[in-house]
């Protein structure tokens, strides 16, 4: 046998089947070899051991360990000669260098060095999951997950790609050539396998990678604004008699449906005190007053918090920890005691507020204590959201977050519940990773952190259309966690219990006309009602050719119309909110449509567009209430619905340098783009986003 270790260079891609004893990776290797109609290679201990025990019945000792080392090399570069574009390795010099450092205590530093330079594509570490089966020169089934360990750390200490295989053998084979699949294609397009498996790990596909990478070179594709959408055309505009008529009908209907209130409540507050890090980044006390560099910056947020200062709902908090922390506070010049406080607010050490999530910071003062989002969307809830004393509540929030949220809920659930006599429950969920964008810098490359590892941003809230699709619900009221008000409860839940009535008569419309539609009960004239119900009260478009259909397919048409999801959606006047609003816009296909369209997906080079844009008279408060329930009471898949070429590209800054990344279509617009949708005109009172920290000191927010 020649004693060579070097391992051929190929351009095959090669699988390595890694793990303990009876783990499958013979099975494995075999199957994958048969289904690729290629080469794989056998276990040359194995054969070299049995033949030692039919000799002499004697077993592997340290000596064998490299002359296995040089038989399994030999058996490679054979079999790799023969392969057609895969080869698929039973074993490999890092199983025999983990058996031989287990086993006898030491590795000889040929084999050591050998396993750690020879390379393959992919590792797949075979679970302990099967039986464990007895033969001539294998060890003991004990001690399998301690061995199981073992082999999984020494591919994370020597840095191997490698991904976990579990399950039956029929499992396996299908998973394992998903992932070939998959490598396949990554390593084609030029990404490396460790590459491919951070994309593995983290569910996101090489599919979804390439299409985003395609964005970004194409560019995305903007908006065709027909024109605002006002309450003349496109938004319902109700009396106040009107909204009590339908916020009593869902007050009438809603013992027998079952409701949830759904807040997306992950992001940190971060921009809530932007300009104030930014202050602290560049300002010196020492070398410069708070007016001086208020005139060099232009900086009006900064003027307007200085002035309103012992106005927040936190100001007597932080005074308190600022006397505790400079015994002489009382006596410093105004500009230190200004300059400590916004320290003192965002210091990792004392409050920390701009890396805290919005929900658990102090919004409003009461007389008897100081509120904060998580509270206020308790009280609201209760007040609207509920049916037969429970109320139901579902928070999107960051994973780290959580125990944050649970520690104030524990205190505030309790507190409201026995104020209102209505049971709360509570639901969580995390914006999924693997909606996460690749980073890309302003050519198009990949970005890279210290490590050589991809870099990924979420993709947004339209990732939420995700947790959404998961609720249990007959109504969703959805509502962002910073759009709450001090006071005027009542107020908000005439409106929001109206938006409900509207949903629930638009639902019973549909649901009726599907019913008779499957039951066959549609002539022309019930026909005509549809089509009238369809265009002037969901202002759904009609295509010009559809009169020339047969009737069977213009059943068909009409069916496919309105089996769709629902949302009623609250708008408010326009007054200069940065943000998105409701629109007719055309289609690619020519349909025209009513739609949230944020600013940054209009083409404001166009002056055409920028002048329907200005035009706009009403403002989207995120403010909705859903149906994603079909008429069989299945829900709707609302990736169906989905609008995937409204996403945006967004530039951000990761560790100083300017990357772009894709942001998914946005939860309310592109999300929603093809669900049923009714707009509707609501007061002003109902909109009180708190965007800056500065939005605290608007009176919506302050005591009365």
């Amino acid at each position: 046998m020649e004693k060579n270790l070097r391992q051929q260079k190929t351009t095959i891609i090669k699988i390595a089947l890694f793990g303990p004893e009876s783990t499958g990776k013979t099975t494995l290797a075999k199957q994958l070899a048969e289904y690729y109609e290629t080469e794989w290679v056998p276990e040359f201990a194995r054969d070299y051991l049995q033949e030692k025990w039919e000799e002499n019945q004697h077993i592997c000792v340290a000596d064998d360990m490299m002359p296995i080392a040089y038989g399994q090399t030999a058996l490679e570069n054979e079999k790799l000669s023969q392969a057609k574009k895969y080869l698929f390795c039973d074993t490999n010099l890092m199983v025999t260098k983990v058996f031989s450092e287990m086993y006898y205590g030491f590795c000889d530093p040929l084999l050591n060095e050998a396993a750690l330079e020879h390379e393959y594509d992919l590792f797949f570490l075979t679970d302990i999951d099967v039986p464990w089966e007895k033969d001539d020169i294998r060890d003991t089934p004990d001690g399998r997950e301690t061995v199981f360990s073992v082999f999984k750390q020494s591919l994370i200490q020597t840095k191997k790609p490698f991904i976990i295989l579990s399950g039956n053998k029929e499992s396996r084979l299908a998973k394992a050539t998903s992932i070939i699949e998959e490598l396949t294609i990554a390593k084609e397009r030029g990404f490396s396998s460790e590459d491919f498996v951070q994309l593995y790990e983290q569910g996101i596909s090489i599919e979804s990678v390439l299409k985003q990478l395609k964005i970004f070179k194409r560019g995305i594709t903007k908006s065709n604004l027909i024109s605002p959408a006002t309450t003349e055309n496109g938004i319902l505009a109700f009396s106040e008699i009107e909204f009590e008529e339908k916020a009593a009908y869902f007050d009438a209907q809603k013992e027998n449906l079952k409701i949830k209130k759904f807040v997306p409540a992950s992001g940190a507050a971060t921009r809530m005190f932007k300009f104030l890090r930014a202050f602290l980044n560049d300002f010196d006390i020492e070398k410069e007053t708070i007016n001086a560099y208020i005139n060099r910056q232009k900086d009006k947020e900064l003027s307007i918090f200085i002035v309103g200062m012992d106005k927040f709902p936190f100001f007597k908090a932080v005074d308190k920890k600022l006397r505790s922390i400079y015994p002489d506070f009382e006596n410093l010049e105004q500009d230190y005691k200004n300059y400590y406080f916004i320290k003192t607010l965002l210091s990792q050490d004392y409050f920390a507020f701009a890396d805290k999530p919005k929900a658990v910071l102090p919004f409003h003062k009461y007389k008897d204590h100081i509120a904060n989002p998580i509270e206020e969307h308790l009280n609201e809830c209760v007040h609207y959201a509920s049916s037969n004393q429970v109320s139901n509540l579902h928070f999107t929030v960051t994973e780290a977050h959580q125990e944050l949220f649970e520690k104030e809920i524990e205190v505030l659930k309790e507190k409201v519940e026995k104020a209102s006599g209505i049971q709360i429950n509570i639901g969580y969920s995390y914006q999924n990773a693997s909606t996460d964008s690749i980073a890309v810098d302003t050519k198009n490359r990949l970005v890279r952190d210290k490590n050589e590892a991809l870099v990924f941003r979420p993709g947004g809230h339209g990732a939420l259309i995700e947790n959404l699709s998961t609720l249990e619900a007959d109504v969703i009221f959805i509502k962002n966690i910073d759009n709450v008000i001090q006071n005027h409860i009542d107020k908000i839940t005439l409106y929001k219990k109206a938006l409900a009535g509207i949903l629930i008569e638009a639902q019973q419309k549909v649901f009726g006309y599907l019913n008779a539609i499957d039951a066959q009960k549609i002539g022309e004239k019930e026909l005509n009602e549809i089509v009238l119900f369809l265009t002037k009260e969901l202002n759904i478009e009609i295509s010009s050719d559809f009169n020339m259909f047969t009737f069977e397919n213009k059943i068909n048409k009409v069916k496919e119309l309105l089996n769709r999801p629902i949302r009623v959606c609250g708008m408010v006047k326009n007054e200069g909110e940065p943000g998105g609003g409701p629109f007719w816009v055309m289609s690619n296909k020519g349909i025209k449509s009513l739609q949230i369209v944020e600013t940054s997906q209009v083409d404001l080079s166009d002056k055409k567009q920028a002048k329907i844009l200005a035009e706009s008279t009403h403002f989207n408060p995120v403010d909705l209430v859903c149906g994603i329930r079909n008429y069989k009471n299945q829900k709707f898949d609302l990736q169906q619905f989905v609008d995937h070429k409204a996403g945006f590209i967004v530039e951000k800054s990761v560790e100083g340098k300017t990357v772009k990344n894709y942001e998914l279509p946005g939860l309310w617009n592109g999300s929603m783009a093809h669900w049923l949708t009714i707009f509707v005109a609501v007061p002003l009172i109902t909109f009180n986003p708190v965007k800056t920290v500065n939005d605290l000191l608007k009176a919506p927010h302050q005591p009365q």
